[in-house]
C-alpha cells in the first residue's frame, strides 16, 4: 500500500534499503533535475565529503549509497539514488534526500514527485511512499525533499520540501561539504601563465608622460623618408643629416649649425626705414627750407650764409 505524504508528515519504513526516485514532467525551457543523498552524523553534518553522493560522486566508498543514471518513463523523466539502511554505519543518524536543478528555479519544473521504493522488493512493485514536492517560493534551485532518520531500531521518513536559492553548492555547504564550484581563484595566476624565473622585479617609476621608460638596449633610429628618384628630401632643420639616396650615392652633408645659445644679450637697435620691393632705398625727404633773408637796404639780394656755423655770426 502506498502512503501519500504531505509536507511535514512522517511515517515508519519497513524496509532494509530504499530506492528514492525523483520524477518530473519535461517541458520546453524546463530545467534539468538531479537527485542526491547526504549521510549525516549525530551533529547534523557529514563526516567527510565522501558522505555526499550525487552525479559527480555517484558511489559512496563503502557502497552503502549510490546514484543511478536518469531514465525516461511514461510519466516523464526520473533520477534515482539508493541507500542500504541496514548496512549504514551506526554513526549515520540521518539520510537527506535532495534535489537540485540546472537552468532555472524549481517553479519551472512541473510535476515534481518523490517516490520511495523498497530496494529489495520486486522491480515493478508499488512505491511505499509518494510525496508531491512543492517549493515554498519557487525561486529555489535546491530542495530537501525529505529525510530518513533513526527511530529506535528502525527508520522513519519525514516529507519536507524545504529549499535553497543557492543551488547544490549552498545545499552541500549547509551540511559541511567543501564544494569546488569551478570558480577561478582571484589570487591565482591565469591558466597558461608562466612565472618568471628568479625574484620578481619591481616596475620602473613612470616617466614624465605617465608611461614607463623603454627597456635598456641599443637605440635604433627610425628610417628616413627619401625623395623621388633617389634624391633626399630637404633637411627640416640645419643640423639634420639627410638619409642616403635610393641608388647608393652619398650626398654632400650640410655642415651642422650649432643652435643659438640659451641666453643672448638684448641689443636695442634704432628702427630702420622700410625699403621698397626689389631692394632699392627710397629717397629721403629734404628738411623744410629756411625762410629767405630780407633784401638788403641797398636793394641788392644777399645770399644767406651756408651752413649752421655761419648763423648768428
Amino acid at each position: 500500500m502506498t502512503h501519500v505524504m504531505v509536507k511535514g508528515s512522517n511515517i515508519p519504513l519497513d524496509a532494509s534499503g530504499i530506492r528514492a526516485v525523483l520524477r518530473w514532467s519535461p517541458a520546453p525551457g524546463a530545467p534539468d533535475v538531479d537527485a542526491s543523498v547526504l549521510l549525516l552524523g549525530a551533529g547534523g553534518r557529514v563526516r567527510s565529503d565522501a558522505d555526499f553522493v550525487f552525479y559527480n560522486a555517484p558511489r559512496h566508498p563503502s557502497g552503502v549509497a549510490r546514484h543511478l543514471p536518469k531514465q525516461r518513463v511514461p510519466e516523464g523523466l526520473t533520477d534515482t539514488v539508493e541507500v542500504d539502511l541496514a548496512a549504514l554505519d551506526p554513526e549515520v543518524a540521518r539520510v537527506v534526500v535532495a534535489a537540485s536543478c540546472d537552468g532555472g528555479p524549481f517553479r519551472q519544473v512541473p510535476g515534481l514527485v518523490l517516490a520511495l521504493y523498497d530496494a529489495a522488493g520486486p522491480q515493478h512493485a508499488a512505491p511505499l511512499v509518494t510525496f508531491d514536492v512543492v517549493p515554498d517560493t519557487g525561486h529555489e534551485t535546491a530542495l530537501i525533499c525529505g529525510e530518513l532518520y533513526r527511530k529506535g531500531a528502525g527508520w522513519k521518513f519525514r516529507a519536507l520540501g524545504q529549499g535553497y536559492a543557492t543551488g547544490l553548492v549552498g545545499l552541500a555547504t549547509e551540511y559541511g561539504i567543501a564544494v569546488d564550484d569551478g570558480e577561478p581563484d582571484p589570487a591565482a595566476p591565469p591558466q597558461g601563465a608562466t612565472a618568471a624565473a628568479g625574484p620578481t622585479a619591481a616596475l620602473p617609476a613612470p616617466g614624465p608622460t605617465g608611461g614607463y621608460p623603454a627597456p635598456a638596449g641599443p637605440t635604433v633610429a627610425a628610417p628616413e623618408p627619401s625623395g623621388a628618384y633617389g634624391y633626399p628630401l630637404a633637411a627640416p632643420y640645419p643640423s639634420h643629416v639627410p638619409a642616403q639616396p635610393a641608388y647608393g650615392y652619398p650626398q654632400p652633408v650640410a655642415p651642422a649649425v650649432p643652435p643659438p645659445p640659451a641666453q643672448q644679450p638684448v641689443v636695442h637697435q634704432q628702427p630702420q626705414p622700410a625699403y621698397p620691393a626689389y631692394g632699392y632705398p627710397q629717397p629721403v625727404a629734404a628738411p623744410p627750407a629756411a625762410p629767405a633773408a630780407p633784401p638788403a637796404p641797398d636793394g641788392h639780394f644777399t645770399l644767406p650764409p651756408q651752413g649752421p656755423q655761419f648763423q648768428n655770426a
